[in-house]
């Protein structure tokens, strides 16, 4: 941990003056953008706990989400071991952080399959011969366990901090990232949106006390 004064002063920027930025959900942990800032941008975004960058294309310093109200609240920030990079862990408004109304920036994907080794393929069969048919009660089990045994800096245990309104409001935005991810061409993106929605739908289903076992007994009258 450093202190703001000792932390602005290891930020190296470039010969333009700009340090690059990247942008990480707090929640879900998806990269947003890669975006730069100032020093005046940095300053801005500790100041306010708004994130601020610098438009290079622009030439002027731009608050994130002042025109489309998609702000990004600051959450965390941290420096790379040579001080010319910087990661921050940020809070999504409205869960679109790309101008062209995707989530993320990064939502292009590479269409040729990735060349693995014989190793990496083997081991990557034997996870998935090994994932239990039960993974959504495991799932349920951990955030259960979580709940029972609070671990200071988690995630699910600030959900269940703030209580069912708040966990709620993140189903919703959930749900609404689903819905973007589907209009996408490949299903990467949609299955990320729908774990997402899937982890937020258990941690609902832990506070109201409600099991996976009590959904499936449903679903089962329904076939």
């Amino acid at each position: 941990m450093m202190i703001k004064e000792a932390f602005l002063k290891e930020v190296k920027y470039d010969k333009q003056g700009l340090v690059a930025v990247i942008a990480q959900d707090v929640h879900s942990k998806k990269v947003r953008m890669l975006a730069y800032m100032n020093e005046e941008a940095l300053k801005k975004t500790l100041e306010t706990g708004k994130v601020h960058y610098f438009s290079r294309s622009r030439n002027e310093l731009w608050l994130k989400g002042e025109t489309s109200s998609n702000y990004q609240y600051l959450k965390s920030m941290s420096i790379d071991c040579d001080g010319d990079a910087l990661l921050l862990q940020i809070e999504q408004q409205n869960g679109i952080s790309c101008h062209t109304g995707n989530s993320s920036c990064f939502f292009r994907e590479l269409k040729e399959e990735i060349v693995q080794s014989e190793g990496v393929k083997e081991e990557t069969n034997l996870q998935q011969d090994n994932l239990s048919e039960n993974m959504l009660t495991e799932l349920y089990n951990v955030i259960a366990d979580r709940k029972a045994h609070p671990k200071e800096g988690s995630y699910t245990n600030y959900l269940f901090e703030k209580g069912v309104n708040k966990i709620l409001k993140k189903v919703g935005e959930e749900c609404t990232e689903v819905i973007i991810a589907a209009k996408e061409e490949k299903n990467s993106e949609l299955a990320f949106e729908i774990s997402d929605l899937m982890y937020h739908l258990t941690v609902l289903m832990a506070q109201k006390g409600l099991t996976w076992q009590e959904v499936e007994s449903e679903l089962k009258k329904r076939k």
